[in-house]
């Protein structure tokens, strides 16, 4: 099965899924962002990092390490700035607004797999574009939160393309000696 035609797959029944769902005219829109939002965005990420398995032969486990590598890098610095910057929600009080995580994950997770299937580039970006469009239209972000969340997962997963071994998993993930990545553990044994 082509990436084409696996994430082609994902997105009829994405959209069955919300079009089956029963719902006034009104809400439909709203329930859509729900879904995207939650149960959608979970596939979305999971597919990301687990479809490399199923689909990239031998460079698969690799691929799907760098996902999630990129993933929980992007996180773990939406999760700090919020912090830092203490933004206050549209819909509460709460003050974790800037950026949004749920489009620095998304744009992670696609960039990462654009870079490594650039023909599949449109599903990836529109998928994340869609998850992250869906935190305004729930009044959960405003528009420059999901921007700096779209950047922040984009420059994390330039920055893990850029080094040899990943960030975070670079016990996992290294290099052999012709400069090709291999995965696994490396493990030095003296006597």
């Amino acid at each position: 099965m082509s990436w084409s035609k696996a994430l082609s797959f994902a997105a009829i029944a994405l959209s069955l899924t919300t079009i089956a769902t029963p719902a006034r005219a009104e809400s439909v829109d709203r329930e859509a962002s729900s879904f995207v939002s939650g149960p959608g965005t979970i596939i979305y990420l999971t597919t990301g990092v687990a479809l490399p398995l199923l689909l990239d032969g031998e460079d698969g486990k690799n691929h799907s390490l760098r996902a999630l590598d990129s993933l929980g890098t992007s996180i773990l610095l939406c999760e700090g700035l919020k912090e830092v910057t203490q933004v206050k929600r549209p819909d509460s009080d709460a003050r974790d607004s800037f950026p949004s995580c749920h489009a620095t994950a998304a744009f992670a997770v696609a960039s990462l797999q654009s870079h490594y299937h650039p023909k599949s580039a449109i599903y990836w970006y529109t998928g994340a574009s869609v998850i992250a469009l869906s935190r305004i239209n729930l009044n959960r972000h405003r528009l420059p939160d999901v921007l700096a969340g779209a950047a922040l997962g984009y420059l994390t997963t330039q920055l893990e393309l850029s080094q040899k071994n990943g960030l975070i998993l670079f016990p996992l993930i290294r290099s052999d000696d012709k400069g090709d990545t291999v995965v696994g553990l490396q493990v030095m044994r003296s006597f």
